[in-house]
């Protein structure tokens, strides 16, 4: 019922920057919170940022003054602006909403590949 379609993603040079965005589109009542989670090959999941419907926000240590996370309510759409980038954060990134649809519901991106050179 619920789909999310994430783009921004690309190659970019280390100390650049990049906004991905994903928009949410199907049917659901609220949305709870959003989030956006980064995984390398072999490895696990790893939160980046979250945002709550109340507008708190949650970050990795690792990317603490770096990204920044927003969302536009009537767009059903989540940011994540990426400033200084490193080599580091290339990986595939992901963007997750926890709504609600006759309950508590999770959905998942199709993820978006960044790539950061040195």
């Amino acid at each position: 019922q619920v789909q999310l379609v994430e783009s921004g993603g690309g190659l970019v040079q280390a100390g650049g920057s990049l906004r991905l965005s994903c928009a949410a589109s199907g049917s659901f009542v609220s949305i709870n919170a959003m989030g956006w989670y980064r995984q390398a090959p072999g490895k696990q999941r790893e939160l980046v940022a979250t945002i709550i419907s109340g507008g708190s926000t949650n970050y990795a240590d690792s990317v603490k003054g770096r990204f920044t996370i927003s969302r536009d309510n009537a767009k059903n759409t989540v940011y994540l602006q990426m400033n200084s980038l490193k080599p580091e954060d290339t990986d595939v990134y992901y963007c997750n909403v926890d709504f609600e649809f006759f309950g508590r519901r999770l959905v998942w991106g199709q993820g978006t590949q960044v790539t950061v050179s040195s």
